[in-house]
């Protein structure tokens, strides 16, 4: 958000982002964006501008979410280990102005190349202790990016806000 110079407020949501049976993966990102905006939405009120995210790591159709402990985040980023998988990140934006409404939804996707790292250093990145916060236990934009050998796509959408597509629609409003 800093990137594009306005004036903003983090209001965590406390909405369940227990994945629902039955959807494709891009819809349960989508819908965890959706909730997550609408949570925050309905706690607040007059002319605002709501957004938002969600992102998935996925491989194989397997999804990376946050990892429940050490051990889990280790066999994520073992499992993700000299490969390549895909982020997609969703993004819902509610928008209150001048008494009327609108609501945006949309996902993008990247590929992420990692190198082989050895176990010293998954254990090592694991130990650094900002692994277990994030959906396949890594942060591109931490320190975590010398294992990162190569990228497909759009870098924010990989860090968690897909900041081209927030702009295009927010370029209206700010």
């Amino acid at each position: 958000m800093d990137l594009l110079k306005i004036k903003y407020e983090v209001i965590p949501s406390d909405a369940d982002e227990t994945l629902e049976e039955g959807l494709s993966i891009i819809e349960q990102s989508k819908r965890l964006a959706y909730i997550k905006a609408k949570e925050v939405f309905n706690k607040t009120e007059g002319d605002r501008i709501i957004i938002g995210s969600d992102s998935m790591v996925i491989k194989n159709g397997k999804i990376y979410g946050k990892p429940k402990d050490e051990k889990d985040a280790i066999n994520m980023i073992q499992e993700l280990n000299n490969s390549s998988h895909q982020v997609i990140t969703s993004l819902c934006i509610m928008i209150q102005y001048n008494g009327q409404f609108k609501q945006y939804l949309d996902y993008d996707i990247a590929k992420v190349y990692l190198n082989e790292m050895t176990q010293d250093e998954i254990e090592k990145w694991i130990k650094e202790g900002k692994a277990l916060d994030k959906a396949g236990a890594y942060a591109i934009q931490s320190e975590f990016c010398i294992y990162v050998n190569k990228i497909e796509g759009n870098y924010t959408t990989i860090v968690g806000l897909p900041i081209h597509k927030l702009y295009e629609i927010l370029k209206n409003y700010i």
